[in-house]
This record gives structure tokens, sequence and C-alpha cells, in this order.
């Protein structure tokens, strides 16, 4: 069999769609992703050819040569792969999704709860694939995905938003002294995946004469809230993950502020796929497990039935 040298399905994925629409902007709105991941990817990708693909100028983005001929073969390729895709989806129904999510909903909040799963529907199989890196969640790679998305509707996918990301200050216990947390002797602990996390954070509280940009970084939330708990300084965490840590008091808040985004954790599928019985249970179990509870301590109700965007009360506003 002749060995194909391609170069990663992520930076043709975002290549393909970046010039297809010839704007950064409009494709990381097909893919679900920011355009600072389209353009890193996009940047990656020339990196890897050696070669210039786009000419950014005033008037937008123009492909080169090179571009012109990868964007001829990238866009056959993919069309290939999505029909056949399709047509192997409708050879014959399912009750196995491959899933893709985002590493700490896995592990946090998706895994906690994958025995309610198996009890309300002990025939669906699920294979999960994890990744921090938004480029690696695009819908068209899975059956769904679990990703962070706003709630803008993207033409041809269903979105279910699940959990609301609200970002909260989280330290060792030993952190905080008699005095309370002493914001200028602790490290700020930075995610690389949310560089400007700590600004927005510490703007919206009023705190004032810390550096947002000082203290080290690391590669996603999780491990700086591994290295919080180890008390190397202070991180911010998202709420609605963060809760065993703070149960078990492995970390504590040093200060009460949640600061609430526009983003969630959203379930994202193609439209075509909603009659897709496996997917259903999925969806309908997933927006049950998300619901908010109401005073009584009782879920509120999912959705009656799929609609292009699903939207439990309460989230993602």
């Amino acid at each position: 069999m002749t060995y194909r040298r391609l170069p990663s399905l992520v930076g043709l994925r975002s290549f393909e769609a970046a010039a297809r629409h010839r704007s950064v902007t409009r494709a990381a709105g097909e893919l679900a992703v920011t355009p600072g991941a389209v353009s890193r990817a996009v940047r990656a990708l020339e990196e890897e050819l050696g070669t210039a693909l786009f000419t950014r100028g005033t008037a937008g983005l123009a492909l080169t040569p090179a571009g012109e001929a990868l964007f001829r073969a990238a866009r056959d390729g993919l069309d290939r792969i999505a029909a056949g895709l399709v047509a192997m989806r409708h050879a014959a129904p399912r009750r196995r999704l491959r899933i893709g999510a985002y590493t700490l909903f896995a592990s946090r909040w998706l895994i906690p709860r994958w025995n309610r799963l198996r009890e309300r529907h002990p025939d669906l199989e699920i294979d999960l694939q994890t990744s921090a890196d938004p480029l690696e969640l695009v819908p068209g790679a899975f059956d769904a995905v679990i990703a962070v998305a706003d709630s803008r509707p993207r033409p041809g996918l269903t979105m279910v938003p699940l959990v609301p990301i609200e970002m909260m200050p989280v330290c060792a216990p030993r952190l905080i002294g008699p005095d309370g947390f002493d914001w200028r002797k602790q490290p700020l602990l930075h995610s690389r995946q949310r560089p400007d996390d700590w600004a927005r954070w510490l703007s919206a509280a009023g705190i004032r004469g810390v550096n947002p940009k000082s203290g080290p970084s690391f590669e996603s939330i999780a491990l700086a809230l591994d290295a919080a708990a180890e008390g190397l300084g202070v991180a911010l965490a998202i709420r609605a993950l963060v809760g065993p840590d703070l149960a078990a008091g492995r970390v504590v808040a040093p200060h009460p502020f949640i600061r609430p985004t526009t983003r969630c954790f959203t379930l994202l599928h193609d439209v075509e796929r909603e009659g897709d019985p496996a997917l259903a249970a999925l969806r309908n179990w997933l927006a049950e497990e998300a619901a908010p509870v109401s005073p009584s301590g009782e879920a509120a109700a999912p959705p009656a039935s799929p609609t292009r965007t699903l939207r439990p009360a309460g989230h993602c506003r």
C-alpha cells in the first residue's frame, strides 16, 4: 500500500474553510471555533509545508499560487470524505456513537455521570475521544461533539447548550492566612488555552494592583488547577467543573466573585442526524443532566423535541 505523507487534517480543514470564505472570521463561525484558533492552524500548516498559502492585505485574504493548488485538492478531498460519511451513516442504523469532547468537561462532568447513561441506555455504546484543542472538536469529524461555543446559531448544526462557563479563583486552603488572601504575594496560574482570563476576572472583580500577566502558564485549565491544589498559586477554574475539588477541600475560593462568560459547553451535531435514535437518546440524556435545578430540588424539564438550537433554560445567555 502506498504511504501517504499528509499534513495535519486540522490544519487542512481550517485552511479550506478560510480559503472558501476568504475570511478567517467566517471560517471560525463554520467550524465553531475562535478566529485565533483558525489563524494558528493555518500558520502551522504554512510552516509545515514551508510555503505561504495566503497573502493578507487591506482587502482581506487572497490565495497564493500554492494556496490555490492546495485549496482545490483539499476541497475535493474533504467533499469526498463528507459524502462517504453520509453514505456510511445512512447504510444502517447504529447504537454506537463516536463522540468528541473537551478533555476537562469529559473528566469532571461527563465521566462522573457515565453510569447513569449506562443505566438509562444499556445498549448505547459511546466511543469517546477527548481533546483540549478546539480545532480537533469539529462536528463533522464525529457523530457529535461537546465543545465550547456561544449561543449564535451555526448553519447546519443542532446545538444543545449544556453547562455555562463561569470563572472563579481557587487555591490551596493553606494559602489563605488569618487576614485572608493576599493577591500581591501569590502567583497567578494561567492556562494557555485562555490567556486573557485573569485580566478579565481581575477587572470585573474590581481588584487593582495585580499584574494580570504575571505568573507561570500551563497547557490547560486542568493542569493550572492541579498546580493551585499543590499550593503553587491561584488559578481560575470553571465553576461547574470544580465542585468535587471544592467539596473535597482540595481547593477553596479566595474571593467570592464569579465571572460569567458568553460561552457554554455545548453539544453540536449535524442537523441531518436529528432523527438518529442513538444520537437522540444521548442528546436527551445530556439535556436532562444539564437542566437547572429548581428551588424545590427538581430538575427542570428538558426540551420536548429537538430543534436546530436547543437551549435549556438559564444557560448561555
